[in-house]
């Protein structure tokens, strides 16, 4: 498989609002087997394919956690693909989480979003799925479908906010 290029803010892919998936084929496999080993090799959890220059709405995520509580344990690889990921419900009760993004590179800030979301998606084989989420999938799924409509983390936040995460992360480009 191949490591595809990671779009970085400003790039205007970042704002392109991602068309459905006409039909789960090997053409599309092959773009989700891509995107994994995109995101594994860059660390992170989740991966939009408008993250990598695809207009396709597809979503990978794998948490990684890890398989016990002991400091060195191994993360256990559980992936997940999202081919036309859509909300069904999302729950009153809001969560905060300190979100990061592989399209914004080291940089972090708090987040609110609905605690639980109930989403209905294909899967790599084309089947109707329907599942509720809670805990860092929900905010994972609400992330990267915000992706998929050319909306990064960081619009969710104060301006002030905004603005110090674009300032840090201009500093960090420039010393290297």
């Amino acid at each position: 498989m191949a490591i595809l290029d990671i779009l970085e803010v400003p790039h205007p892919g970042l704002r392109a609002v991602a068309e459905p998936v006409e039909a789960v084929n090997d053409a599309v496999r092959a773009i989700v087997a891509d995107m994994f080993d995109t995101m594994y090799d860059a660390r992170g959890i989740g991966l939009a394919a408008t993250q990598v220059a695809i207009d396709q709405r597809i979503v990978v995520i794998d948490l990684q956690e890890p398989e016990s509580d002991e400091e060195d344990a191994k993360p256990v690889r559980r992936p997940h693909v999202f081919i036309n990921p859509e909300l069904v419900s999302v729950s009153d009760e809001m969560s905060s989480y300190n979100e990061g993004c592989l399209s914004i590179p080291e940089q972090y800030a708090d987040v609110e979003r609905p605690a639980r979301c109930r989403l209905a998606w294909l899967d790599d084989q084309g089947a109707r799925q329907e599942e509720d989420f809670d805990g860092l999938m929900a905010t994972a799924i609400q992330h990267e479908i915000d992706h998929l409509n050319g909306i990064l983390f960081i619009d969710h936040i104060s301006r002030l906010k905004r603005d110090m995460v674009m300032k840090k992360l201009t500093k960090m480009r420039k010393a290297g």
